[in-house]
């Protein structure tokens, strides 16, 4: 795909999310507007995968790590064809396959449950070492949030990835610096993020994370860096793409009314026709 189409499937992306929210009147619609971007670049650009197939043995693999920013991987699964859009608007109510948080037991497209935080890395870490040992060919990415790698177990899975040379495995740091509680640097800084990655043997870009030319570019060299893990450490607006949400940390996990949904809808409508007429 191109710049414009990626740009236009993000779109598409960030509705679902806004729609799948106020469908559950709960979720967190900043950090997975923040991550919209990268989400489909990796679905639609980056990764070997098959919606046809979701458990095709080749398959390259995504852990959720940040899993509480569900509604964005399910808008891009989604959107590539897993399931039907439409489903989107049953997140969170009883009985739907699209809980809270990413289950891979019933989500097709799903290849790790997670949502404790700390823990999708370490999962990633395992399917890539495996991937090691079979001489397997598919790559293994996850996405962190930035408050989320204040966890300890983050930094024991980082030094086995470097140990152990992991090159099969990218790293992607959602650093939009908002987490339920505030901005990170005053919860508990985790700053120099790219410097502390480098420390445990990881290759370490830095980009806007909402810039479909440094995301393109940054993927390129992390497959081309061979003998180390890479960490690309996303820098982005929390709520990008709804004007009232943009870094504003109180978005993080609360659904809008049915008047801010409307809003939001109309904002996204309005970029989406002007990405048509580029």
């Amino acid at each position: 795909m191109n710049k414009l189409e990626l740009q236009k499937v993000a779109n598409e992306v960030r509705k679902g999310i806004i729609t799948s929210v106020h469908a559950a009147k709960a979720g967190h619609p900043g950090g997975s507007l923040s991550a919209a971007d990268i989400f489909t670049y990796l679905y639609f650009e980056e990764m070997n995968v098959d919606p046809k197939d979701p458990k095709k043995a080749d398959r390259d693999r995504f852990v959720l790590s940040k899993g509480h920013t569900a509604p964005g991987l399910y808008s891009a699964l989604a959107q590539k064809g897993y399931f039907p859009v439409e489903d989107l608007e049953t997140l969170r109510h009883l009985g739907s396959y699209l809980q809270g948080h990413p289950d891979m037991k019933h989500i097709p497209g799903v290849d790790m449950s997670s949502g404790s935080l700390g823990q999708g890395i370490s999962a990633a870490v395992g399917m890539a070492i495996a991937g090691k040992m079979d001489n397997a060919d598919y790559r293994v990415y996850t996405l962190l949030g930035d408050g989320e790698i204040q966890e300890g177990q983050v930094w024991e899975a980082s030094m086995m990835a470097g140990f152990r040379k992991l090159d099969n495995l990218v790293v992607i740091v959602d650093n939009n610096n908002l987490q339920i509680d505030g901005t990170i640097d005053e919860v508990c800084s985790p700053y120099p993020i790219d410097k502390k990655f480098e420390a445990f043997n990881f290759h370490v870009i830095n980009i806007d994370g909402n810039d479909f030319d440094q995301i393109d570019a940054a993927f390129k060299e992390a497959k081309a860096t061979k003998g180390m893990p890479t960490a690309i450490i996303a820098h982005t607006v929390k709520g990008k793409g709804v004007s009232f949400m943009e870094n504003q940390v109180g978005w993080h996990g609360t659904a809008p009314n049915d008047e801010q949904y409307a809003v939001a809808m109309e904002e996204l409508e309005k970029a989406g026709e002007a990405l048509c007429q580029k």
